[in-house]
C-alpha cells in the first residue's frame, strides 16, 4: 500500500492516522508542498492520498500557487477510484476540486468540541466509527457548502459539513481527527501566540481537556484512520 500524503502548513503530521498506517505496513510518500516540493502530476504508483490541514484557506493561490494543482490533482485520485481523505484544510481542497464552495473567515471553532454523527454515517465505512457526539479537537474559521453529489456524515453546532463523502472513496473531515493528545499539546505550545488572541484561557485548560476529552477523541481518531486504511486496501 503506497500512500502520497500532501503537507501544506510546518509542523503538521499524520498523528493518529499515521500510526494506523503504520499498523498496515503503508509506505507513505510525504510532499511538503508549502516548502515548494513538486507535486506528481498523476496518482500513479499510488494507492491513496491524504491532504492535510494548514492556517491558509483553500484559495490562497497567491501565497501557496501550488493549490490549483493540488486541486486538480485530488480530483484525478477521486476520480480514478482511489480512496482520498482530506483533513481540514484537505477537506476544503476536496470541495475545490468537485466544484463546491470554500465559505471563508467564518468565526473561530476551536478545541475540544463534540462532533455529532449523521443518519448516514450510521452504515459508512468509514464515518460508523462516530456513533454518538463525541469531542474531538477543531481548530477552522473556513468551511464549504458541499459540491453536487456530496453525502453529509457528521456536523457539529458551529459547522453543518463536519464530515462527508463524494463516491465511496472521496472523504472529507473538517475536525482534526488525526490530532493526539500530544500533536494538541505540541500546537499549543508552538503556536501559543496565535490562540492566546481568541481563547486566553487555553494554557490553564489545557491540561484538563487533554486529560477529560484527550482519551476519547484518540480513540475516536485512531479508529477512523485504520477505517480509512481498510477502504485503501480494498
Amino acid at each position: 500500500m503506497k500512500i502520497l500524503v500532501v503537507e501544506n502548513y510546518p509542523q503538521t503530521s499524520l498523528g493518529n492516522v499515521g500510526v494506523a498506517l503504520g499498523e498496515a505496513g503503508a509506505k507513505v510518500t510525504i510532499v511538503v508542498a508549502h516548502d515548494g516540493e513538486p507535486l506528481p502530476e498523476t496518482p500513479d504508483g499510488y494507492d491513496g492520498l491524504i491532504v492535510l490541514g494548514g492556517a491558509q484557506s483553500a484559495l490562497d493561490d497567491d501565497d501557496y500557487p501550488y493549490l490549483p494543482a493540488l486541486a486538480r490533482l485530488t480530483r484525478t485520485f477521486g476520480d480514478s477510484g482511489r480512496a482520498v481523505l482530506g483533513i481540514c484544510l484537505g477537506s476544503q481542497v476536496i470541495a475545490r476540486a468537485y466544484n463546491g464552495e470554500n465559505v471563508l473567515n467564518r468565526p473561530l471553532e476551536f478545541g475540544y468540541l463534540p462532533v455529532t454523527p449523521l443518519a448516514e454515517a450510521a452504515d459508512d465505512p468509514v464515518l460508523s466509527a462516530l456513533t454518538c457526539p463525541t469531542p474531538i479537537f477543531h481548530w477552522h474559521h473556513d468551511t464549504v457548502r458541499l459540491p453536487a453529489g456530496a453525502v453529509r456524515l457528521a456536523e457539529s453546532a458551529m459547522t453543518p459539513n463536519q464530515a462527508w463523502r463524494m463516491g465511496d472513496n472521496v472523504y472529507a473531515v473538517q475536525f482534526h481527527f488525526e490530532a493526539s493528545r500530544e500533536m494538541v499539546k505540541a500546537w499549543s505550545e508552538t503556536w501559543v501566540d496565535h490562540i492566546l488572541p481568541h481563547t486566553p484561557d487555553w494554557p490553564d485548560k489545557l491540561p484538563l481537556e487533554l486529560a477529560e476529552k484527550g482519551p476519547d477523541a484518540d480513540a475516536l481518531g485512531l479508529e477512523l484512520g485504520r477505517r480509512w486504511t481498510q477502504l485503501v486496501g480494498r
